[in-house]
């Protein structure tokens, strides 16, 4: 009588049969559902979650990517404009020095910075020759600025400070 066997449950008086398969519960065992749970949590995400995730992650990726390629390219063109607003400005400095333009970057002292390079190729154009002497400081977007990029394609400033673009969009937006 002192010797209970696993496979028999002892309860209020009377014994019932059991069987453990797996983690699920049967006749005559109480729910463990407590236990089942962290069980099942131990074990790792069922396909389904799995696949939810993915998709909300996926939704979320093609709301995002167009959106911080349009700022990637915005900033790319932020940075030229900045550059050859400054060269515009070093080019008057020039002419109050040595009554002309200067004709390439190096000669005002400058070249251009990587994060521009990159994606912007800087020409320096002057004619001095003319009445008034004239400038164009010009960037033209390479590689994958080029490519994304479409509406404004080519800033230019001149002497007068005029600001101009040769694509599509409307100047407004492209500076």
């Amino acid at each position: 009588m002192g010797h209970r066997s696993p496979a028999v449950r002892h309860g209020s008086g009377f014994m019932l049969p059991f069987r453990v398969i797996g983690e699920g519960w049967s006749a005559g065992m109480p729910c463990r559902c407590a236990r089942s749970r962290s069980a099942r949590a131990a074990r790792g995400f069922t396909l389904i979650e799995v696949m939810i995730t993915v998709a909300i992650i996926a939704i979320l990726a093609t709301i995002a990517y167009p959106s911080y390629t349009r700022y990637v390219i915005r900033s790319n063109r932020s940075a030229a404009q900045s550059f050859i607003l400054g060269v515009a400005n070093l080019q008057e400095q020039y002419s109050l020095d040595a009554r002309q333009y200067a004709t390439t970057l190096p000669a005002l002292g400058v070249t251009v910075p990587s994060e521009v390079s990159r994606n912007y190729a800087v020409t320096l154009t002057a004619n001095n020759a003319a009445t008034p002497p004239t400038y164009t400081v010009t960037a033209t977007p390479t590689g994958g600025q080029l490519a994304n990029d479409t509406t404004c394609q080519n800033l230019t400033v001149d002497q007068t400070g005029t600001k101009g673009i040769s694509g599509p969009g409307p100047l407004t937006s492209c500076w």
